[in-house]
């Protein structure tokens, strides 16, 4: 299995130095998450930057609220960054459930779901090089490159809960991106791969899960703990996402998703202690 790390938000400007580290320390990937209506750094725009200081570690949005955006730049984005990394972006994305998000880009939260199946189909036709218009009855559009370096475009992992989101997985994915909590991802990966196996794909789609952590001195874990519950603030649930704060509870963590049968799991930090990098690593590694 391996293990990833996911970037706080808090500090865009530490973020190339946290990229440097978990590459020096062996993570597998960096995870950035995606929002419009809170502060945070747009997940492409960063992951290029990343991209700059950086030779091995792969490069994945988790997950990129593909709604808000154009298909046609969307596509020529991710393409470029498979280009330019030789291969080491994923494109994690998913509808989004936040109204504010969708309010501020103009996007019918209602019709959510059917703009992200018609837009992962979508990609794939760019990717492939086929021409594109936004309005297929207009036949006015063309060939949008760069052509991806990977066959097939950047690998697409889909997060989601509800059924319908499950169900793009076999479709439109190469795998599943995971963010429930482990008590509750059963079910959730049984049906994503009982639809993969009735699609007639081959293989297994690609399991990436995530859990939260903070560790460190105290005041690393109070700060991480007040941004997670700043970002997960409209639930309504004190505590959600809390992080996982021991070392016991991490290695405990990893252990068991690993049993479980992840192909990678991402830890998540929320706190901006760059730090926590090594600690983890010691961990895990």
């Amino acid at each position: 299995m391996d293990i990833a790390l996911g970037l706080p938000v808090s500090d865009p400007r530490g973020l190339p130095d946290w990229a440097r580290r978990a590459e020096a320390s062996g993570f597998s990937a960096l995870g950035l998450l995606d929002r419009l209506t809170f502060d945070n750094p747009e997940p492409l725009t960063a992951l290029a930057v990343l991209a700059g200081v950086t030779e091995r570690i792969r490069l994945q949005t988790e997950v990129l609220l593909g709604p808000l955006r154009s298909t046609a730049l969307l596509a020529k984005q991710a393409a470029t960054l498979d280009r330019m990394t030789d291969g080491r972006f994923s494109l994690g994305i998913g509808v989004g459930g936040r109204a504010d998000d969708h309010a501020a880009a103009g996007t019918p939260l209602s019709r959510r779901g059917s703009l992200l199946d018609r837009q992962l189909a979508e990609l794939r036709q760019i990717w492939d090089g086929q021409s594109y218009s936004a309005d297929a009855a207009a036949d006015r559009g063309g060939v949008i490159g760069p052509r991806p370096i990977t066959p097939g475009g950047p690998p697409i992992l889909i997060g989601g809960f509800a059924p319908a989101a499950l169900a793009r997985v076999a479709r439109y994915g190469d795998g599943f991106l995971c963010a429930a909590p482990l008590q509750w991802a059963g079910p959730l990966v049984t049906t994503v791969r009982e639809q993969w196996d009735a699609a007639g794909r081959a293989g297994r789609p690609r399991l990436v899960c995530q859990v939260n952590v903070a560790i460190g001195p105290a005041s690393t874990v109070d700060a991480a703990r007040t941004s997670i519950a700043d970002y997960y603030a409209f639930t309504g649930r004190p505590g959600w996402g809390a992080p996982l704060t021991e070392s016991s509870q991490i290695t405990d963590a990893v252990t068991a998703y690993r049993e479980f049968g992840a192909d990678e799991l991402v830890l998540y930090c929320y706190g901006a202690d760059a730090d926590q990098i090594e600690l983890l690593s010691e961990l895990v590694h």
